[in-house]
């Protein structure tokens, strides 16, 4: 009972699927619903909540009550205040939740008012993460995006009003079209804003998408892999000389203010998942849910037949192994040796070590004090580089 306690999970990822439209660029599993303020779909948004507070009934509580929760989309914001209290207390009542958990929430402009919002911190979320991408107009009509600039700054008042004690932005760089000049603006209204962490992402064209099916990576009006590369330069430089710390790849944080759900994905520990197309990582068993909702609603009527027991094999150590580089060396700090001992021999970390040193005489590798890890900026911007040299020869 004792190693088991040790090995629960502290955090769950809950999923809420709903959005206004969808973006051209996403490749989540997402549901269109409309405008909430008209009512439409209202009737599955409950019927989703109730599958869900159901799924969460039924998974076994492993002995730990949850110090981190993190409701993503899709758009959460489309909840209403109850349907978000009631999420939180079915965790509660099943798992507990620590009294100074980090609750976080999605939320888009546009989504939520006032009243909304302060509902969800009364229902305990202490941390939002609003999804800006861009402070052109144009930029964000060219990416499907249902907000306005206004909506941002409109919404950047309510959240200051609320007094939401943690707030995240995420901006996207490498749009069609985007400028260097239009991603300095960018990043200049972000650090105006002055939110507690900032994410920067670099947009991926993925082949299902209505990006994919636009546009070719690295061709017109895509920037090319020189001017993205020089973006990710740029958000550095702005950002550490406001005050930011760099602390993961695409996440720079205020003291104090790094995201803690997230450390746990990156630092390969166990988590709760729920709802549509979620990946829970429980006792060496790593699964993800159906990433549809008539698939997903079989799923969970089969789970709960179940008694929640999932049927999927352990991951295996080699999987680990990999794991644990590719989500460690995403962190500033990066992957402690003592970790890669203890699951993998000495041969092994010894390749490792050896794939690493052409890196590191190009100063994108550094290993001491106990760790290895990839330097700010060039390791970072290279990473993929590292990781596949990494892959092919552990394989």
């Amino acid at each position: 009972m004792e190693e088991t306690k040790l090995n629960s999970p502290t955090s769950a990822y809950v999923h809420i699927p709903f959005c206004r439209r969808r973006c051209f660029y996403c490749d989540f599993p997402v549901a269109v619903v409309g405008d909430r303020s008209r009512g439409e779909n209202s009737d599955r948004i409950a019927t989703y909540v109730d599958t869900i507070c159901q799924e969460i009934a039924v998974t076994p509580a492993l002995g730990k009550p949850l110090a981190t929760v993190f409701f993503g989309g899709g758009t959460p914001s489309l909840l209403s205040a109850s349907q978000l209290t009631q999420i939180v207390e079915a965790l509660s009542k099943h798992f507990g939740i620590n009294a100074d958990a980090e609750i976080s929430m999605e939320i888009d402009p546009g989504t939520f008012d006032f009243n909304q919002l302060q509902g969800y911190c009364q229902a305990g979320v202490n941390r939002v993460s609003m999804g800006v991408q861009a402070f052109q107009q144009e930029l964000l009509q060219l990416c499907g995006r249902s907000h306005s600039v206004i909506d941002i700054w409109q919404a950047v008042e309510i959240i200051r009003q609320v007094g939401v004690p943690n707030f995240s932005l995420d901006l996207i760089s490498g749009l069609p079209h985007q400028t260097i000049e239009q991603w300095q603006e960018s990043l200049s209204k972000a650090v105006e804003i002055a939110p507690n962490h900032i994410s920067i992402y670099d947009l991926t064209i993925e082949p299902v998408t209505a990006f994919g099916r636009y546009y070719n990576p690295g061709v017109q009006p895509l920037p090319t892999d020189d001017t993205t590369a020089l973006m990710y330069r740029q958000a550095q430089q702005v950002l550490t000389q406001a005050g930011y710390e760099h602390y993961e790849i695409s996440n720079y944080a205020q003291n104090g203010y790094q995201c803690r759900h997230n450390r746990v994905y990156w630092e390969n520990r166990p988590y709760y998942g729920f709802g549509m197309g979620a990946t829970s990582y429980v006792q060496g068993q790593r699964y993800t849910r159906p990433r549809k909702t008539k698939e997903y609603d079989q799923w969970c009527a089969e789970y709960q037949a179940a008694n929640g027991v999932l049927d999927c094999p352990p991951t295996p150590a080699d999987e680990v192994l990999l794991e644990t580089l590719m989500l460690g060396l995403r962190l500033k700090t990066g992957v402690r040796l003592l970790t890669l001992q203890q699951i993998c021999d000495e041969p092994t970390l010894r390749r490792i070590l050896q794939c690493l040193q052409p890196y590191q005489k190009q100063g994108w590798v550094d290993v001491e004090d106990g760790y290895m890890r990839l330097t700010d900026p060039e390791g970072f911007l290279f990473s993929n580089v590292i990781l596949a040299a990494l892959f092919e020869k552990l394989s």
